[in-house]
Order: C-alpha cells, then sequence, then structure tokens
C-alpha cells in the first residue's frame, strides 16, 4: 500500500514567508528552510523579527490571502490524489495552511499550529512532533505504507531518504549538489512520471 507525502511550500504554494518579506518590505524574513536547516532557530528568529515590527498573524493571513498555487500544482494534485493516498506534510502552521488548502481541493495536510495571543501577536508555535516529516514517514511505515515522498528543502531531506522512493522538486542548487542521489525534477510532469513508476 503506497502513500504519498510532499511538502507544500516551494512544491505546491510558493514560499509564504517569502511573499509575506515582499509585501511587508521586510527581506530579513526571506530567508527559509533551504537556507537555515535548523527549524527551530528559523522560527525563533523571524517572531522575533515580526515582534520588532509589530506585525501579527492578521498581516500575514492578509498575504496568504493573495497567494495562489503554482500554476499547475492543483492539477498535478488532483491527478496524483486520483491515482494514490496523498498527504501534505509541511512545517507550516494551520493559521497559514487552511485557505492554501481550499485552492488546492482540501487534500490532507499534516501541518503545525501558532500559538497567538488575543491581540493577534504571534508569541509562539507548536511542533506537531519532533523532526515531523521523518517521524511521519517513520510512522506511515510502521502501520504497513510505503511512502514516496518529494520536497525541495534540508527539512525534507529525512522523509525523501526514509521512503522507498524520494525525490527533490524545485530544489536549490545546493541542496541538489549536495544529495547527488536524489532524483531531481523541474516539473510537474516529471514528478508525476517519477512517482507513477514508483507506485
Amino acid at each position: 500500500m503506497n502513500i504519498v507525502c510532499l511538502d507544500l511550500e516551494g512544491v505546491l504554494v510558493p514560499e509564504i514567508w517569502i511573499a509575506f518579506a515582499e509585501e511587508s518590505g521586510i527581506p530579513e524574513l526571506k530567508r527559509t528552510t533551504r537556507d537555515e536547516p535548523d527549524y527551530d532557530k528559523l522560527m525563533n528568529w523571524r517572531l522575533g523579527i515580526l515582534k520588532e515590527h509589530g506585525l501579527g498573524l492578521k498581516e500575514i493571513q492578509d498575504t496568504i490571502a493573495k497567494i495562489d498555487p503554482i500554476p499547475g500544482a492543483k492539477e498535478f494534485l488532483d491527478e496524483l490524489r486520483s491515482l494514490t493516498q496523498t498527504i501534505i506534510i509541511s512545517d507550516t502552521f494551520t493559521q497559514f495552511a487552511a485557505p492554501l488548502m481550499k485552492k488546492l481541493g482540501m487534500p490532507t495536510i499534516f501541518c503545525n499550529e501558532l500559538e497567538v495571543a488575543e491581540n493577534g501577536e504571534i508569541t509562539g508555535f507548536r511542533m506537531r512532533c519532533e523532526n515531523s516529516k521523518y517521524t511521519t514517514v517513520r510512522a506511515l511505515q510502521s502501520i504497513g505504507f510505503d511512502t514516496i515522498a518529494s520536497g525541495d528543502s534540508h527539512n525534507d531531506l529525512g522523509m525523501i531518504k526514509a521512503s522507498k522512493a524520494g525525490f527533490l522538486f524545485k530544489s536549490t542548487d545546493q541542496i541538489k549538489a549536495d544529495n547527488p542521489e536524489i532524483p531531481a525534477y523541474e516539473t510537474y510532469d516529471e514528478l508525476l512520471n517519477a512517482i507513477k513508476k514508483a507506485l
């Protein structure tokens, strides 16, 4: 029994923090998991910048409302879901992901939770589990699934390498160079064909 596990940002939708960095005019917020492998460090740094600028959940959600899936992403996901079970495993947060899931046809997503004060300030975050993508893939395997995984960033490598088949998608030259054993694709057609062969 196969299950496909996909990253969200950079794979199906644009990077939320990059879009918000552009909207807010704060270039430091463009830093993502492609640049920083330590997610806790990255998020705490982001929350510090938001606090410094007096920005909260509402401002980020206003930006997210304007984000559309990457062209071709919904069609790719629809076709993939017609072939096999598919889960999006993301280090984003339910408060960010919900409107994007509507635009993608409501696929299943496993992600995390922000801690938000009454005034809308993001005060912290709760990770669903440690090393969530790798841990989730191992849990799925423990209940009888063969996993096929794809993502673009440092935090996707664990689930990609632990799966029976794994692919980089729209990744950076550096991540591709550091992981030459992982097939890397740039188009949804290429990724879909690779997944079909692995099913």
